[in-house]
C-alpha cells in the first residue's frame, strides 16, 4: 500500500479519515470481490489497522464501513446503515451545478435550523451504484427527490420539512 491520501468514510455516526483505503480495495478486487463479509472485514481491519488508528471499542464498526466501502468499490450490492435523524445526500461529481445544489441544500438547512448528516458523494461509481441517470440530485433519508436539476430553493424547504414531519 502505497496511498497516503485519506478518504472519509461514515462509521456508525461519524466520520472517520482513513489512509490507504482506495489502494487497499484495488489491491484486493481480484482475490476478494467473491470471499465472505467476514473475510473482508477481518483483511481490512488488519492491514488498514496498521496505519490507522482503529479504538478496540470500534473495531465492529469499522469493519462493517469497511465492507460496506469494499462492496460499493466492487459494484456489489452492500447495506447502508440505518443513522438516526436527517440523512441527505447530494450526487454529482463536483460540478458547478451540483456545488450550487449542495450550498442551497447548507443554507435552508440553517434556515429552517434542521440538523442533518448531509454526505455530497463525487465518485462516479457510488453514484452509480444508486441507479441515478442525471446529476445532480438529491436524496433525503433514502428517497431520490430530484435528479438532473437543481431544484428551486422552496421546493428544497418543502421536501425538508416533509421528511421531518415524517420521521417524528
Amino acid at each position: 500500500m502505497t496511498d497516503k491520501e485519506a478518504i472519509q468514510i461514515r462509521v456508525g455516526e461519524f466520520s472517520a479519515g482513513i489512509v490507504g483505503l482506495k489502494s487497499l480495495m484495488e489491491e484486493m478486487k481480484k482475490e476478494f470481490a467473491r470471499k465472505t463479509n467476514g473475510e473482508v472485514k477481518e483483511h481490512m481491519l488488519n492491514v488498514l489497522g496498521k496505519s490507522n488508528y482503529i479504538p478496540s471499542g470500534a473495531r465492529e464498526d469499522y469493519g462493517r464501513a469497511f465492507v460496506r466501502e469494499f462492496r460499493k468499490f466492487m459494484g456489489q450490492p452492500f447495506q447502508e446503515e440505518a443513522r438516526e435523524g436527517m440523512d441527505i445526500k447530494v450526487l454529482g461529481p463536483g460540478c458547478f451545478q451540483c456545488d450550487n445544489l449542495e450550498k442551497t441544500l447548507m443554507e435552508v438547512l440553517s434556515e429552517i435550523e434542521m440538523p442533518a448528516s448531509v454526505e455530497h458523494v463525487q465518485d462516479i461509481r457510488e453514484i452509480a451504484s444508486y441507479g441515478i441517470m442525471g446529476v445532480p440530485a438529491l436524496i433525503i433519508n433514502g428517497k431520490v427527490v430530484a435528479a438532473g436539476s437543481v431544484p428551486p430553493r422552496r421546493k428544497i424547504r418543502e421536501w425538508l420539512l416533509e421528511a421531518r414531519s415524517a420521521r417524528n
